[in-house]
């Protein structure tokens, strides 16, 4: 199987994005957030960054706000610490299959009790 440079891109955006976070951006409301995965463009130019959080679920447009106020910022040290031509163009979107598989634990366990 090939492993396209958009691929390792997106891996090194990940972990990338995932520091900055932890160490750089200095809003509390991001303090729950995990970087679950980066889609890069093939010409490298677009990157859709997922997230999760633990939280509740009226949190999440709170996230998302802080988030967008720093996307700059971020883009900016990505600039700074990855060496690519152009530094992507960041969007964040919430990853939802955390929730999913919340659901189907709860279900599950629910099924074992009343067995």
């Amino acid at each position: 199987m090939e492993y396209k440079r958009a691929d390792r891109v997106a891996d090194l955006l990940q972990r990338t994005v995932a520091e900055i976070l932890l160490r750089r951006v200095r809003d509390p409301r991001l303090g729950k957030l995990t970087v679950t995965g980066v889609e890069v463009s093939a010409d490298l130019r677009y990157a859709k960054i997922f997230y999760c959080f633990v939280g509740t679920p009226e949190e999440r447009p709170q996230v998302a706000k802080a988030l967008e106020k720093a996307r700059a910022f971020i883009r900016r040290e990505i600039g700074q610490r990855v060496e690519l031509r152009y530094v992507p163009d960041i969007q964040f979107f919430y990853d939802a299959s955390f929730d999913y598989g919340e659901k189907i634990d709860r279900l599950l366990h629910r099924i074992h009790e009343e067995s």
